[in-house]
């Protein structure tokens, strides 16, 4: 099939975009690679301290200046379920690395905050920022130059693109991502938010909620929804960074084990010693990323994954913004319904054919580059595969299923739910937001009502607790954004709204902070950019002021006369109680420095130019491609 032109021209327009700074990055990684060992540039000093309390056959190997390396960087804690299982999986990845005469270092570990636990608490507005954390934690981790390749394991919201962002950063180093697995299924998605809804209402007691929410997350493993976490495992499996089928297979399984015992051997293969060299910088590069934001359009995915993918990109030199997302997600069909944009939770979505038969059918459909890089070599079509557990132990892959096992949950593009990924970029006089729209009724996709205005979720709350929200309205909640106070999550409002929406009111929200994979029902225009502390003009809007939410159209506008709009003054409000406490005073640097939402909300630069220049390698011609070059990189590995 042969690929789509909407997919094409995106491609060719964020090429010809990030050129300068693809080209840099490229030039980066090639500076930073060595012929033999990484370790080899070390001194004797250097190197004794290093291993200095390895086994005594680890460290013999590594003396030898011959056999690779893996390093080990996990966000192992035992409070996030979906962490937990990272616990036992340094032995299993050592002893899978020694069967191959290699061997294994825990590099280092990353911080992992939980969503879950910090939803409208003060601890959220840190969760942004932490992304940040992570990914400059990945390079403390691997600074020691003594790798040669890398296993990553995380799973969850920031953690993954941050674990990647810090990979790409040291992207000559070939990397692979392993994933824990989701919880096994607890009660129905559709039980647990009515017990929500009741509970925002005051008819459940906290006792019921908290028996419910137990009921829903109660054993290792990531949640089960399709959120951010669900997400990031979703496009590691696109972006041919994970063993095929990796994401969805259950925690503590045989099948589990041998998946990660695999991914430990194909580092060694990949490395430059184990004669597939396939640095993760040239795995992500700009093809892989448009797969990445149609997989998300897909099987609608979070909306976290605007600002993500985005900084994901940036940190490999790629160039992207919310106008690439828009035009992908009007040609891109939703192939799955998984909560909260369905009923199933991602263990049925697995059981019906799981990310290798969303890959197959975007492949055949011509909507994703199938000529990229993985961590299997050339080819995206290696990735349509389902896992199985082999006779002897070991994981051996087979392709996925022809058809779908159940309709409801995963579709052929021949027949999907949708001709459309469900996300959308509205703009107009109140700046540039995102809006995903997969589980919101088409009756609730223009929005036309008077403002209220808030500076914080709790605002919102108050007044909804005492009914003065009985009303058609739009919420209108300023100062969330990543310079005002870290640009939390406001899942707190989803089950208030969406009572309101039951009751008959026509509601929405706009607002610079997040909703992330769970939002819902409600229309809501989030990640406004550029927010108010930078200018942005939705510390213009005044309560009364008619608001227009237009997700059919594309519009995001206050209906305010021009001459009015240009005479008001921009909104203030004290931010203090979200500086200071429960570490927040840590992060202000990530504040002041931080990037617009639609660069990612990051506080890392593009890659630039370095002023040396890399020779060109031996018996390489200039016209074959520059040195560090994509086109350099085949050049020499098919040679």
């Amino acid at each position: 099939m042969a690929l789509h032109p909407v997919v094409e021209q995106v491609t060719n327009r964020i090429i010809k975009r990030s050129r300068p700074s693809r080209a840099a990055y490229l030039a980066h990684l090639e500076a930073a690679r060595v012929q033999g060992v990484q370790r080899g540039s070390l001194s004797c000093t250097n190197l004794a301290h290093g291993f200095a309390a390895f086994p005594a056959n680890d460290k013999l190997k590594l003396k030898e200046y011959k056999k690779p390396s893996v390093a080990i960087v996990s966000s192992y804690n035992d409070m996030l379920s979906a962490h937990q299982p990272f616990e036992y999986f340094p032995q299993v990845i050592k002893e899978a690395v020694r069967e191959v005469d290699a061997v294994a270092q825990f590099a280092g570990g990353v911080p992992a905050m939980c969503d879950g636990v910090t939803q409208g608490q003060p601890g959220m507005e840190l969760s942004l920022f932490s992304r940040d954390t992570i990914a400059m934690a990945t390079a403390v981790a691997m600074s020691h130059n003594m790798f040669d390749s890398a296993l990553y394991l995380g799973i969850c919201d920031k953690i993954v693109p941050g674990l990647l962002i810090g990979a790409l950063h040291f992207g000559h180093i070939p990397g692979i991502f392993v994933p824990g697995g989701p919880m096994t299924s607890g009660i129905s998605n559709k039980e647990k938010a009515a017990v929500r809804q009741r509970y925002a209402k005051g008819e459940a007691t906290r006792e019921e909620l908290l028996e419910n929410e137990s009921a829903s997350y109660h054993g290792a493993g990531t949640c089960t929804f399709y959120g951010t976490a669900n997400s990031n495992q979703m496009l590691m499996e696109m972006m041919g960074l994970h063993m095929p089928g990796a994401a969805f297979i259950t925690p503590g399984t045989p099948l589990r084990d041998a998946l990660t015992r695999a991914a430990s051997q194909q580092a060694v293969a990949i490395s430059q010693q184990g004669g597939q060299y396939m640095p993760i910088g040239h795995i992500v590069d700009e093809k892989s990323i448009v797969n990445a934001i149609v997989a998300l359009h897909a099987t609608g995915g979070s909306t976290n994954h605007t600002l993500h993918l985005i900084a994901i990109a940036r940190a490999a030199g790629i160039v992207v913004d919310w106008n690439d997302f828009d035009e992908l997600s009007k040609v891109v069909p939703s192939l799955t319904r998984i909560y909260p944009n369905g009923e199933a939770d991602v263990n049925h979505f697995q059981a019906a054919g799981g990310p290798g038969f969303v890959i197959r059918e975007l492949l055949d459909a011509g909507l994703a580059h199938e000529d990229v890089n993985t961590i299997l070599g050339r080819g995206l079509r290696a990735h349509c595969k389902e896992p199985f557990l082999g006779e002897d132990g070991k994981v051996v892959f087979r392709d996925v299923p022809e058809k779908s096992g159940d309709e409801a949950v995963l579709r052929p593009a021949s027949n999907p739910f949708a001709n459309n990924g469900g996300m959308v970029l509205v703009q107009g006089n109140l700046g540039r937001a995102v809006m995903k729209i997969s589980a919101v009724k088409p009756d609730y996709h223009l929005i036309e009502a008077p403002a209220i205005t808030f500076d914080s979720q709790e605002d919102f709350m108050v007044r909804y607790k005492a009914g003065e929200l009985n009303r058609d309205f739009v919420a209108v909640i300023r100062f969330q954004g990543p310079r005002a106070n870290g640009m939390p999550e406001l899942h707190a409002l989803t089950p208030a709204l969406s009572n309101l929406q039951d009751a008959g009111f026509k509601v929405a929200m706009v607002t610079d902070g997040r909703m992330s994979g769970a939002s819902g029902k409600v229309p809501a225009a989030i990640h406004v950019s550029p927010e108010i502390l930078a200018g942005g003009p939705l510390g213009l809007v005044r309560d009364g002021d008619i608001i227009r939410v237009d997700a059919a159209n594309g519009s995001l506008e206050a209906l305010v006369a021009d001459e009015v709009w240009a005479s008001r003054s921009m909104a203030t409000a004290d931010l203090s109680k979200s500086h200071i406490g429960m570490g927040r005073e840590l992060f202000a640097m990530f504040r002041s420095n931080s990037s617009p939402a639609e660069e990612g909300a990051s506080t890392f630069p593009l890659p630039s130019p370095i002023p040396t220049t890399v020779p060109l390698h031996e018996g390489m011609h200039p016209e074959e491609g520059m040195p560090g070059s994509d086109e350099d990189f085949l050049f020499r590995t098919q040679k």
